[in-house]
């Protein structure tokens, strides 16, 4: 079964707060969300696994541990998981990063695939698919049976903020695949926009609307 594990880091939420706040600019709501995902991804990463080496310090040889693949794919739902991308990469620079695009149809809010791009051993990597919302639950659903579709199996999913309709979605299309927020809201409204929410994290990402 799936983990929920939603951060309660003071940093994280700190920094969450900011980017609930209309008058935070694009720019700042940019470096925020980059912050964040940097912050996330180091606990994401906690528990990857790792190997023995022999390595020669300037004083003598010695025991030493570095990570033992599989190396990692970040997958950011386009557009708004972009802002994710820069912090993971931070931590871990050899990541690949494959692009999965999908819009939300104004009318029926379901998840329409336009655009996918995957390393091509994409089913030998630790996958961590990132978008700042979970909402309806459609496109990260979708994009993860796109990504299954494509071999992918060691995968995870990564969110600012999440709406309890958007993860008991998720968790019941694909109950293996463990979720990490650092928000849990209360709902969603008519419109499907999560409440209390941060409005439509692509638009402030780019400075778009």
């Amino acid at each position: 079964m799936a983990t929920l594990m939603v951060f309660d880091h003071p940093l994280i939420q700190h920094k969450v707060s900011m980017l609930r706040d209309k008058r935070t600019t694009s720019k700042e709501f940019r470096d925020l969300v980059k912050e964040v995902g940097l912050l996330m991804g180091y606990e994401i990463t906690r528990n990857l696994p790792l190997k023995e080496v022999t390595i020669e310090t300037p004083i003598c040889k010695t025991k030493a541990e570095v990570l033992e693949g599989p190396d990692i794919a970040i997958i950011p739902i386009l557009r708004a998981g972009l802002g994710f991308v820069d912090g993971i990469l931070e931590l871990v620079p050899n990541a690949k990063v494959g692009h999965v695009g999908l819009y939300r149809d104004p009318e029926t809010h379901e998840a329409i695939e336009y655009y996918c791009k995957l390393p091509e051993d994409i089913d030998k990597r630790r996958i961590i698919v990132t978008d700042p919302m979970l909402a309806t639950g459609g496109s990260a659903v979708a994009a993860i049976d796109l990504i299954k579709e494509k071999g992918g199996k060691d995968i995870c999913a990564m969110f600012l903020i999440a709406a309890p309709e958007g993860i008991a979605e998720l968790t019941k299309a694909h109950p293996d695949v463990d979720i990490y927020i650092a928000a849990k809201d209360e709902c969603l409204n008519e419109n499907a926009y999560i409440v209390p929410g941060l409005g439509d994290a692509g638009d402030r990402l780019f400075g778009t609307k």
